[in-house]
């Protein structure tokens, strides 16, 4: 059977002819015991309605029963229907919509997206942007001006519904979009399909290109099928069992975005979108570490209206830091009064609260990664030659890193194991690197961070390509759990 099916109300009145994929009516596709236990079978719904309890509806809702990968998926097609996410979409692509329909001279629109494709060429990244939000192959959306462009309504379109002169443009793009998502030959056995997504152009990634390559090779050795992708791969996810992000984090960022989705459509997720909301602000860590009593150095939350107060109370030097920072940017060391009024409105123009910190000077950080609650590795990280930081970041782009050590766990200092750990645990049992300075007899957590390096050639040093498969290993149980939870307690 084929990897990709096409689902149709009925093949008879389907207007299009595509390569290497079937054409299925919808009733056979939801009887016929064939298709109940095919395995990575990508289903592409285009009934003619996905309204609740219709034939449309079902098919999405049986594929997701057998563990197919159904396109639209019932969340999508649950988000067409709610004018709040239709608002929330409008706004969000505010500044697109505007522009896209800016030479529209009426008061109404209508763009007709193919497999995220429209025949105008100037409404391309409207129509891919809508598809990827909606992932339905066939749409048509609604747009209103009311002072300004919004999006009023999405529907799937029909295939007898699309017009006789769009039939070969919609050819083109279907089979181009097929074409692309033709599986590779070690793909067939694959239990299941994790989605790593990276940034080729990212300076400092949490993962080098040799790592990304070894977490593939972990992943097919565990009979997984590990695929890299980047942020246009959006609309793919529902393609997959797992998703692996290996992008710095953020919450104002497409990664939160996409690991909100895949968390939504059921995927496995690392780093899940808890855990980046948790550990890519400072405040909210300093807020825990402090509950729970655990060491920090002495931490204050900072505003425009205690600062005076955060002076008399950690003197100078002390650290600045905005709520988001990471990979020792976003950190600013205060050594005077000047720079500490020019560093602290420097980062308050950004947020409303920033991070005050006791200034700790150390040769080196520990850094305790953790997965699954356990600990993974133990790595020091030396400061920058002549630099307070890890990292020495430059005006021009560029950047200075401190030499490294990584040890096995069972040699580094129990105790700082134990702090980690900890700490790691108050925020989840996803992959996590802590942050910790030791101080004479002292121990301080620095912070905790959802998205550590893993970069071949460091922090690989002691378990080499084991650290690979153990990660890989992970997501296997995760989404056997998931997929299988009452065979995986017995």
């Amino acid at each position: 059977m084929p990897t990709s099916l096409i689902i149709v109300d009925n093949p008879k009145s389907w207007p299009l002819e595509l390569e290497g994929v079937e054409i299925v009516p919808a009733r056979q596709y939801l009887t016929d015991p064939a298709y109940t236990n095919l395995k990575h079978t990508k289903v592409f719904n285009l009934c003619r309605s996905y309204r609740y309890q219709a034939v449309g509806y079902y098919v999405s809702l049986l594929a997701e029963a057998r563990g197919h990968k159904p396109i639209p998926r019932l969340s999508s097609i649950q988000d067409m229907k709610l004018q709040t996410i239709v608002r929330f979409v409008s706004g969000d692509l505010d500044e697109l919509i505007q522009k896209s329909l800016a030479t529209i001279q009426s008061d109404r629109f209508t763009l007709s997206i193919y497999f995220g494709r429209n025949m105008a060429k100037r409404y391309d990244r409207l129509a891919s942007q809508l598809f990827r939000t909606f992932h339905a192959p066939l749409l048509r959306a609604q747009f209103v001006f009311q002072k300004k462009w919004q999006l009023q309504s999405i529907q799937p379109i029909a295939g007898n519904e699309i017009p006789d002169h769009h039939h070969p443009f919609v050819i083109q793009v279907a089979n181009e979009f097929f074409a692309r998502r033709e599986p590779q030959p070690k793909r067939i056995n694959a239990r299941y399909d994790i989605a790593i997504l990276m940034n080729p152009r990212e300076k400092v990634p949490p993962s080098n290109e040799r790592a990304l390559k070894k977490f593939v090779k972990a992943a097919n050795h565990l009979q997984l099928s590990a695929e890299l992708i980047e942020k246009d791969d959006f609309s793919r996810l529902a393609e997959f069992d797992a998703l692996f992000i290996r992008e710095t984090t953020s919450v104002n960022h497409y990664t939160y975005r996409f690991a909100r989705k895949a968390a939504a459509e059921g995927l496995v997720v690392i780093d899940d979108p808890e855990s980046i909301l948790k550990c890519t602000n400072k405040v909210f860590l300093a807020e825990l570490l402090q509950r729970n009593h655990i060491a920090c150095p002495k931490t204050m939350i900072a505003h425009r209206d205690n600062l005076a107060a955060v002076l008399r109370e950690l003197g100078l030097p002390c650290i600045l830091k905005k709520p988001d920072s990471s990979f020792s940017q976003g950190v600013l060391k205060a050594a005077t009064l000047e720079e500490f009024v020019d560093s602290a409105h420097l980062l308050l123009a950004d947020s409303e609260l920033i991070i005050a910190q006791q200034f700790l000077p150390t040769d080196y950080d520990w850094r305790v990664t953790v997965l699954d609650n356990e600990p993974l590795f133990v790595c020091k990280y030396f400061m920058a030659k002549n630099h307070w930081q890890i990292i020495e970041h430059h005006a021009d782009g560029t950047s200075r890193e401190g030499d490294s050590i990584t040890l096995p766990v069972a040699e580094a200092p129990e105790r700082v194991v134990k702090t980690a750990l900890k700490a790691a645990n108050l925020i989840g049992n996803g992959l996590y690197g802590v942050d910790l300075k030791e101080v004479g007899r002292h121990l301080y957590v620095i912070e905790i961070n959802d998205n550590p390096n893993i970069d071949a050639g460091v922090e690989d040093t002691v378990l080499k390509d084991e650290l690979y498969r153990r990660v890989m290993q992970s997501f296997l149980n995760r989404i056997e759990q998931r997929t299988h939870p009452a065979s995986c307690r017995k």
